[in-house]
């Protein structure tokens, strides 16, 4: 940026697609917020400021004047955990009127995110009303939890280490230690099941997640095939670490068998070009090829952001629970 002649700092950019833009300052080798504008998002430890460009590439993500679900923030026990956890849970505009029983999502954040993630930069809630009201997407209960076992909630009393739980990931507690999947399966599903009005089937549940999230969603249904119908799994591939579990490659190829024989009806799979787990991915694809595991592969254009994640969910709520 460069001074003009009033003393303020400015840079002249070209026109800006329609998107949502976080963005923040470094001055003086130290990130700010922008103080002139009050709309601020946190992910995780990171807090910035937003531009939202409108048009016709970010209208599934704004808002409109359609009827609105609720997003309630939810304690519910966990046994697995030993703690009370936190969720966000969407219901949908006519969930409170209309007697009716809905089918669920499960959506997971990624690393250094936790339970808020989904709502405050997926924009989950303003993507489902839109897409509900557009008649595009069937009205669905969103499940949205902190996937960091060790927290209750979020902020968290101490945030998320990434550096150390890079290390120790696998660990008590640790991002990927498989208590987080455990506790999905066992005090999870059950507590929504029995507190909302939803179809309690596999034809009704639909699972899904970005990066780490995409990560718990293979695990989650690698070892339980026949619960989920409808998986996602965004920008997160094949793990080949040890660390990330116990159980040798037969045993995940089993798995993967026992996955396809469940019934899945849609196994969905997208990552953007640049994402520095394009590679994963592609490993991924080719593992569930040689055990003739079906999916719907969708590949755009960027990286590891949110800009690709909205755009994932709205596409792939639509497909659900048709």
């Amino acid at each position: 940026m460069e001074r003009n002649d009033t003393g303020l700092y400015q840079l002249t950019i070209e026109p800006l697609a329609p998107e949502i833009y976080t963005y923040t300052f470094i001055v003086d080798g130290v990130r700010v917020l922008d103080p002139g504008n009050y709309n601020i998002v946190r992910d995780g430890v990171r807090n910035e400021s937003v531009l939202t460009i409108p048009g016709e590439g970010s209208d599934v993500y704004n808002v409109f004047s359609v009827p609105h679900g609720t997003v309630s923030k939810v304690w519910y026990p966990s046994p697995t955990l030993n703690m009370d956890r936190r969720m966000y849970v969407y219901t949908p505009p006519d969930y409170f009127t209309s007697g009716k029983s809905y089918p669920v999502l499960y959506l997971f954040h990624g690393a250094g995110g936790d339970e808020d993630a989904w709502t405050t930069l997926g924009r989950t809630n303003y993507i489902l009303d839109n897409l509900i009201a557009a008649g595009k997407a069937l009205p669905m209960i969103v499940v949205m939890t902190n996937g960091v076992p060790a927290n209750a909630a979020s902020p968290a009393d101490q945030p998320v280490d990434l550096e150390n739980n890079r290390v120790n990931a696998a660990g008590p507690g640790g991002m990927v230690s498989g208590k987080f999947e455990e506790s999905l399966v066992k005090d999870v599903i059950p507590f929504i099941e029995k507190n909302y009005r939803v179809i309690p089937d596999a034809g009704h549940r639909a699972i899904a997640g970005l990066s780490m999230g995409g990560f718990h969603t293979q695990m989650i249904t690698n070892a339980n095939p026949g619960m989920f119908n409808y998986i996602g799994v965004m920008s997160m591939g094949l793990f080949n670490d040890t660390r990330f579990g116990n159980y040798s490659e037969e045993d995940h190829k089993a798995q993967i068998t026992a996955l396809k024989d469940s019934g899945v009806k849609l196994y969905w799979i997208a990552c953007g070009k640049d994402d520095f787990l394009y590679e994963s991915v592609v490993n991924l694809r080719k593992f569930y090829d040689d055990l003739g595991l079906e999916y719907v592969y969708r590949e755009s254009t960027g990286g590891h952001t949110w800009p690709n994640w909205r755009i994932y969910l709205s596409e792939f709520a639509p497909m659900l629970f048709k």
